[in-house]
């Protein structure tokens, strides 16, 4: 399964839809592609389109969402503690331990938000 950070998302559905020919890759290799609630929190205040949410809708339907429940809640706790510059990346760190609780790749547009995070396998398209 791989889980999409925001950055992906908003690379992916907006603009240009500079990642919507990965995506699209990735869909079609049948790949199981979710997003998490906090991406949801992250993406939907926007500023997005109508066509732009409804193309998430489409594609990853909100009520489908990884939740960050109470054993996300308690493992980003722990990671909070043992990574550096913690204080700017309460979300990132919530969303990369959605991917590793549930066994995901995370795909990332900022990979350097995630690459000091211990257990997250990061997901590289082709």
């Amino acid at each position: 399964m791989i889980l999409l950070d925001t950055s992906v998302l908003v690379d992916a559905l907006t603009g240009p839809q500079r990642l919507g020919p990965s995506l699209r890759t990735a869909i079609g290799s049948g790949n199981r592609i979710r997003i998490p609630s906090l991406v949801l929190f992250e993406w939907r205040p926007g500023p997005r389109t109508m066509p732009e949410l409804a193309l998430q809708e489409a594609l990853f339907p909100s009520d489908e969402a990884i939740s960050f429940g109470p054993a996300e809640a308690m493992r980003a706790a722990d990671l909070y503690g043992a990574v550096g510059r913690n204080k700017s990346r309460e979300v990132d760190l919530a969303i990369a331990v959605c991917a590793i609780v549930h066994g995901g790749e995370l795909w990332a547009g900022n990979l350097s938000d995630f690459v000091d995070i211990p257990g997250l396998s990061i997901y590289a398209p082709r």
